[in-house]
């Protein structure tokens, strides 16, 4: 390895803004906000989504069988007695 070119690798706080939890993940991202967390300094980015408020991991999100363009169809469809 090349000394002197490669970023510096350290434990960075992502701070998922829409739910308010930190996820410490080592990273060589480039930031000069800090925070501290219990007693330690370590680089802070804010993130909108993570595992933490995205819809698809809190269970959340549309079931596609009630919502989808299929069920629509068939919804629209079910007085003619078409079935798709």
């Amino acid at each position: 390895m090349k000394v002197g070119i490669h970023p510096e690798y350290r434990t960075v706080a992502f701070h998922d803004t829409g739910a308010d939890k930190y996820i410490m993940v080592g990273s060589t991202i480039q930031t000069s906000r800090t925070v501290e967390i219990d007693g330690e300094t370590y680089a802070y980015v804010t993130l909108d989504v993570s595992m933490h408020s995205h819809p698809f991991y809190t269970g959340k999100q549309k079931m596609t069988k009630r919502d989808g363009r299929v069920a629509r169809f068939n919804k629209q469809f079910a007085m003619t007695g078409l079935k798709g």
